[in-house]
């Protein structure tokens, strides 16, 4: 392998961060708002809403993820061999973002067919750009603590995406429509659309790929696949990232359910009534006058906040005690504040609002180090066989990626099915129905969450192995 210094500048590192803040502008609509526009907005039924984004989903994944994969890892260019996908997917995605949240007057077969061709469009363009996007980070730098710098830049772009994603746009969809959803949907996602292009072409103008293999490294796709059968890391890291986007998915998409139906409108609006009026009275005036927007908002805005918290501190615990330990400890207590909403009847607001906070600090620890440690394991892949196939682990990840945000959103709304939701009804839900959204935001996605903290008892790459990794590695590339 070729280096140059490994070094990177503040530039470099906010320019690559932009790529993910823009990436999340989709992939975080997805994540809260798919199911809720599908059955609320956009009129489909619970069981067909689920059937579209499964079946989509899952062909995205296995399909999608590992042709991308092994193209990009192949792909010689003067720009390297993840750059340009950036540069190429910008615009197709935003305009695909933008028509897969578009509401056309069709009939509902109609609807059926634009959705699943929509949406099929959108996870292909989201592969083409993100899968070499996350590529790109194991090969800016072979330096594992530039690495986790770099990792803690990117999310906390992430994490201003979703702030804007899960705080503002529901009242903003509300307001730029004048109360037709379908209307201010649209409305937001073109601006979205347009922003996000410009930050992926500025992440393609300021990154730069210095780990580089040898010409002579050649390998075929079924050696490539060989080496990741055999890398228990790995094996162990994609059931983890499938585990995490299961439980994102379903308790993201949960909570708009959570506060339309659940939680007490009185008592959240006197929950919520001093922190609007201060926001009134200093001009910032975002949520408007519906308390389940406000709250719902403003509830999603507490958590990660604290998110951003934990993600400053990543950085600094990974460095002394090693990616694996933290994550491992910091999923585990943030899924005991997820245990917790199944305990708090209708009324308990603060209680609910103090549980989100505290979830989010302790995830927000795991964010930089899940796309770091996958990193890791090409590392380790090309210390163990002497070959480095930096795209094609990356992809492995995004089929658990794309197979953990399929499955927990049609998880989603297959269970509101089950639970008897009436979908995009004004009268009052059954008690079974609400008593559904309330399992969505507790029992449900902890399940996935503390198989994965168990899972990393048998992950090896420790402390000590990564600096064993990291000086063996760079004594070969000299």
């Amino acid at each position: 392998m070729s280096t140059t210094s490994q070094k990177l500048s503040v530039t470099e590192k906010i320019g690559y961060s932009l790529g993910d803040l823009a990436a999340n502008l989709v992939f975080q609509t997805l994540m809260t708002y798919l199911a809720y526009f599908y059955t609320d907005i956009y009129g489909l039924n619970a069981n067909d809403a689920a059937a579209v984004m499964l079946t989509v989903g899952l062909i995205a994944a296995f399909g999608f993820n590992p042709i991308i994969g092994a193209v990009a890892d192949r792909t010689i260019s003067r720009w390297g061999k993840f750059r340009p996908w950036i540069l190429w997917t910008a615009v197709p995605l935003g305009v695909v973002a933008l028509l897969a949240f578009s509401t056309p007057d069709f009939s509902y077969k109609g609807k059926m067919i634009y959705a699943v061709v929509t949406y099929t469009f959108l996870l292909l363009l989201y592969a083409a750009n993100n899968l070499p996007y996350s590529a790109l980070s194991g090969v800016i730098t072979g330096d594992m603590k530039e690495r986790n710098s770099m990792s803690a830049y990117r999310f906390v772009a992430v994490m201003f995406a979703q702030f804007f994603v899960q705080v503002f746009m529901l009242p903003i969809i509300e307001y730029a429509g004048h109360g037709n959803k379908a209307d201010g949907i649209e409305k937001v996602m073109t601006w979205l659309a347009i922003i996000g292009t410009v930050m992926l072409i500025i992440t393609f103008l300021t990154t730069k790929e210095r780990i580089v293999p040898k010409p002579e490294q050649k390998s075929s796709l079924t050696e490539d696949l060989g080496d990741l059968v055999k890398n228990k890391p790995w094996v162990i890291m994609l059931v983890l990232t499938t585990l995490v986007f299961i439980t994102l998915a379903m308790k993201g998409g949960s909570y708009v359910y959570y506060f339309k139906n659940y939680v007490d409108k009185e008592s959240l609006t006197n929950f919520i009534q001093p922190i609007t009026s201060f926001l009134s009275g200093i001009g910032m005036n975002f949520f408007g006058e519906d308390p389940v927007s406000a709250g719902f908002g403003l509830f999603n805005a507490g958590g990660i906040i604290f998110m951003i918290v934990g993600i400053t501190l990543s950085k600094g615990l990974a460095d002394k005690y090693g990616k694996r330990d933290v994550f491992g400890i910091a999923l585990f207590i943030s899924t005991l504040f997820i245990l917790f909403f199944y305990f708090y009847p209708p009324k308990s607001v603060g209680l609910m609002f103090a549980s989100q906070i505290l979830h989010g600090f302790f995830y927000g620890i795991t964010i930089p180090l899940l796309w770091a440690m996958i990193a890791d394991v090409a590392d380790y892949s090309e210390w163990k066989n002497n070959r480095r196939a930096t795209a094609i682990i990356f992809s492995a990840m995004m089929v658990g990626l794309k197979v953990g945000l399929s499955v927990g959103a049609a998880l989603l709304t297959r269970i509101l099915g089950f639970y008897k939701y009436a979908a995009n009804s004004d009268a009052a839900q059954t008690p079974e129905a609400v008593n559904g959204t309330k399992m969505l935001v507790s029992v449900f996605p902890a399940i996935p969450f503390l198989i994965g903290a168990a899972l990393l008892f048998f992950y090896e790459i420790n402390k000590k192995m990564e600096v064993r990794i990291e000086a063996d590695l760079s004594a070969r590339r000299k």
